[in-house]
């Protein structure tokens, strides 16, 4: 039993609220325990500049932040140079969101996430995936309602899940105080169907087996499919 009396492989109390913010195509309040990230997402009717004048594909970017008092010592705002942690994580949310849709289905269109962290208790970059994911979905609905796109692109759905170890046993959806002690550490983001779009486990001590590797993909797994059932 852990500290806030879940089991090993159980999952913290998971919450969307849509339409949370009235100006953005797309907005996701994302409760995940008592980390909470606001998700929205936006389109231009341009793509990339970096985009070559005949690649007719559209794109799908992220950005994240932490905001100030989301942790329990202040961060300060990234207004001149993004951390290096931020970069990986908002390209994390970026390519795990392209993997959702067919770019050639949105020619001449760029739509962005922002996922705002508002309060972290672990797992920030897996919430921000999957209400990233309902975000995207939701703005893709109002582009085909208002003829800006021709067609859905969304191939399926994907979902993200944190694990790790802890005390020699594999968790599920590690909180703040878990993931700190943790002897290694998980995010896995699986499609609907159940391909891979990013299995990232890291030892932080001492190095982990075979077998505890696919303990850790088979309850993430479970999980992902739980979480996209919620959609």
């Amino acid at each position: 039993m852990r500290l806030d009396g879940r089991q090993n492989k159980e999952l913290r109390e998971i919450k969307f609220t849509h339409n949370y913010t009235k100006h953005a195509l797309g907005s996701v309040m994302t409760e995940f325990g008592d980390t909470r990230v606001l998700v929205t997402a936006t389109a231009e009717l341009k793509k990339p500049k970096w985009m070559a004048e005949d690649d007719n594909r559209g794109w799908v970017t992220a950005e994240y932040s932490l905001l100030p008092a989301s942790t329990n010592t202040r961060c300060k705002r990234e207004r001149e140079k993004v951390s290096g942690r931020t970069q990986e994580i908002q390209r994390l949310i970026g390519r795990s969101l392209r993997a959702c849709v067919d770019l050639e289905k949105m020619p001449g269109m760029t739509i962005t996430i922002d996922a705002d962290v508002i309060q972290a208790d672990g797992g920030t970059r897996t919430a921000s995936i999957c209400g990233g994911f309902l975000a995207l979905r939701d703005a893709v609905q109002k582009l085909i309602a208002s003829g800006d796109l021709k067609e859905n692109p969304i191939i399926e759905p994907a979902g993200a899940i944190s694990a790790g170890i802890v005390n020699g046993e594999v968790l599920l959806d590690l909180n703040y105080a878990e993931d700190s002690h943790a002897q290694a550490d998980s995010n896995i983001v699986l499609t609907k169907s159940g391909k891979i779009i990013d299995f990232q486990t890291t030892a932080e001590g001492m190095p982990y087996d075979f077998e505890t590797m696919l303990d850790i993909f088979n309850t993430a797994k479970d999980a992902i499919n739980r979480i996209i059932e919620m959609y």
